[in-house]
């Protein structure tokens, strides 16, 4: 694979097949556009109508070319095609992309043709990029391999990678960044994936010095281990992965029986497991290209605390809401540099946070240029973000103002400035500048520079020896519920704390059983397939005598038979009322992506309405685990509320390592459903469990 992938980004030599000399038609732009930006390898054509295309040599077929190629661009019909991969295979080319288009994108009977294309090329040796895509662009060597609009300009090399499953929409996110002054080193479009994913892609091009920002754009993934490998090779290499996805609110998981299946959208474990990792998230094009912007401009952040320097009192409050909504910090800087503050801005200013410098600074510089050093000399000030608008008769003094702070700051700033002059837009950007256009998003780019930050802090304990992903069973659509006693001899095997309970068959097991566990005790009914258990009137409360355990058990299990006459009922499980604590839920799910993951979040409304949940892939460190928790919106609840102890966060992760080691150790495991879980400072308790294994399993 990584020859293949060698090949593909850094060919030495390509042939067109179906090469035509007018680029007014997809197949005569690749050759236009590699001969154009002065391709140094080898070029060739194939299409027999041709013996020269425009100086470069053109052939009758594949068998005639003097040489096996590095790289075939194929752009010959879907019918064509996959005799072409054939031949090209034979021929000793290592791999292939696909222009041609009419596979699994039009459904059924196009994805039976991309399956037979597959046997082909693996049958002869070769690798494809496709089908149904628009190639790749290496600007540092000059391969512009690609019919895409983005190449009528000649592309400029850049520090950035960038990968999209989309070409209609890489294109276009391809032409923003270079609009905004974003030099894309490389830009590949991975369409159908059928072998070589974009994920593949981005890993080969990890190594490569001249990058430093690894960026995708993704519509959805049929496997997770290639995510996974991708942050752990960013990781490696210390450079940012941001990736944005669309699809957050379709849920991809089937109707689930508990909170953890029903809760575990695609988009949601997406999101976990990609931060579990170390990637960064970005929510749509532009949220990407300001990440990408600010992290090749800018070193990350080793704390959250924002500076805001401003000549408006309007933006300085905008800033100043959006940082709080992102967990940074806007803190008040020492009375030293209030101090320093005050010495340089005008008195009808502020030296507070944000620091309205006014607009005195276009007849001073120095106004600005000092208040942008001193904060940044501040313990508590980690970032700044300096916001302009228009200025256009300033440009140049403003340019030079910001290049003198860049040469002499250690710390990282932003400016966002409003309708920048594009003069000095671009000025800056060459200056290793990062300039955002808009008030929110500046704030939003200095969000990413501290999540990155706290990746490079915690990037030791993100490396774990385990296994990077659990191989993954195919879907099941006969999942069983397990007796609750059998499932609790399984979890207290493994470690996972559960309120005592034993299961009875009739109204006089259940009182010795209560007697032997303790009052007051809980009845709940025993039945596969009965597994929402309220629902059903089959859960009975705080009884705290015989009498009432006989009466509880009566009712019970004559509610459970009119919710369902043909119901099997086993009995019912008798269990020692826990003491009420923070109540939490944690579950595990297997998802046809990623394979088992574990959710954890608050319990009560924060499960209920609010939906307050982290997940993340097994295996899952200690410190992973801390880093779920830290997601979770209503985190505050953990450090203790309305009277209640703090919960032990560091034993709540090794709670969470436990339910990881469970899922890898049970692969047969559908849902495990731990709801509530009482936390009492170090110590937790189940009180109710449902475990969801496949029908068939042994």
């Amino acid at each position: 694979m990584s020859n293949a992938l060698s090949f593909l980004l850094r060919p030495k030599s390509i042939v067109v097949i179906g090469a035509t000399p007018d680029t007014n038609k997809l197949n005569g732009r690749p050759l236009h556009f590699l001969q154009r930006d002065g391709y140094e390898g080898n070029l060739y054509g194939v299409n027999p109508k041709y013996s020269d295309i425009n100086g470069i040599p053109c052939f009758p077929d594949v068998a005639s070319l003097p040489e096996a190629p590095d790289l075939a661009i194929v752009a010959v019909s879907q019918k064509l095609a996959t005799n072409v991969v054939g031949e090209l295979g034979k021929k000793g080319v290592p791999v292939a992309v696909l222009f041609s288009s009419g596979y699994s994108e039009i459904g059924p009977k196009g994805a039976e043709y991309e399956k037979e294309l597959l046997e082909v090329a693996r049958a002869n040796g070769i690798r494809i990029c496709g089908p149904n895509n628009l190639g790749l662009i290496n600007a540092f060597e000059h391969v512009t391999a690609t019919f895409s609009q983005y190449a009528d300009e000649t592309p400029v090399a850049g520090p950035v990678a960038f990968a999209s499953q989309s070409g209609a929409f890489g294109t276009g996110i391809s032409a923003l960044a270079r609009s905004r002054g974003i030099g894309l080193g490389y830009f590949i479009n991975t369409g159908n994936q059928a072998d070589i994913t974009l994920m593949d892609a981005l890993i080969e091009i990890a190594d490569d010095t001249r990058i430093s920002v690894l960026s995708g754009y993704i519509e959805g993934l049929r496997e997770g281990n290639g995510l996974i490998q991708l942050a752990k090779k960013a990781r490696e290499v210390k450079k940012p992965l941001i990736i944005t996805k669309v699809g957050r609110k379709a849920a991809g998981a089937r109707a689930a029986a508990s909170h953890t299946g029903s809760l575990a959208g695609e988009d949601r474990v997406f999101d976990g497991v990609l931060r579990q990792h170390g990637g960064i998230r970005a929510r749509n094009e532009e949220h990407m290209l300001d990440l990408v912007m600010a992290l090749s401009c800018c070193e990350p952040t080793t704390g959250k605390g924002l500076a805001l320097i401003t000549q408006s009192g309007g933006a300085g409050v905008l800033m100043a809401d959006r940082a709080e909504e992102l967990g940074l910090d806007v803190p008040m800087p020492s009375a030293e540099t209030q101090e320093k503050l005050r010495e340089v801005i005008p008195a009808f200013g502020s030296a507070s946070n944000p620091i309205d410098v006014t607009g005195q600074f276009l007849a001073e510089p120095k106004i600005l240029s000092d208040s942008i050093k001193i904060a940044l000399e501040d313990p508590s000030i980690d970032c700044c973000i300096v916001w302009l608008q228009l200025m256009h008769g300033y440009s140049d003094l403003l340019t030079d103002v910001f290049k003198e702070v860049k040469a002499e700051v250690k710390k990282p700033f932003i400016v966002c400035w409003i309708e920048a002059p594009e003069k000095a837009r671009k000025q800056l950007m060459e200056a290793g500048i990062c300039v955002i256009s808009a008030t929110e998003r500046a704030v939003d780019a200095a969000a990413g520079l501290v999540r990155y930050g706290e990746i490079q802090a915690m990037n030791d304990t993100l490396t774990s020896d385990a296994p990077t992903i659990i191989a993954n069973r195919p879907p099941s659509d006969n999942a069983a519920a397990v007796p609750a006693m059998k499932a609790a001899k399984f979890l207290q095997d493994a470690g996972i704390p559960l309120a005592p309970a034993g299961l009875a068959t009739d109204a006089n097991s259940a009182c010795e059983l209560a007697q032997e566990l303790g009052y007051p005790v809980a009845i709940k009914i025993e039945s596969a397939d009965i597994l929402h258990k309220t629902e059903a009137g089959g859960v009975r409360l705080g009884i705290s005598d015989s009498t009432s355990v006989s009466e509880a058990v009566n009712e019970v299990l004559a509610n459970a038979r009119a919710h369902d006459p043909s119901a099997n009922i086993d009995g019912v499980i008798v269990q020692h009322m826990a003491k009420p604590a923070t109540e939490l839920v944690l579950g595990i799910r297997r998802d046809p992506v990623f394979g088992p993951v574990v959710m954890v979040g608050l319990g009560g409304i924060f499960i209920e309405i609010l939906e307050d949940v982290s997940f993340a892939a097994a295996p899952i460190t200690p410190q992973q685990a801390e880093q779920m928790l830290g997601q979770l919106q209503g985190r505050a609840v953990l450090e203790g509320a309305r009277g209640k102890s703090p919960v032990d966060q560091s034993k709540l992760a090794d709670l969470i390592c436990k339910l990881s080691e469970f899922a890898i150790a049970h692969p047969e495991l559908v849902e495990l459903d731990l709801n509530p879980v009482f936390a009492d400072g170090g110590n937790f308790v189940a009180v109710d469990w449902l475990m969801m294994v496949d029908g068939d399993a042994d």
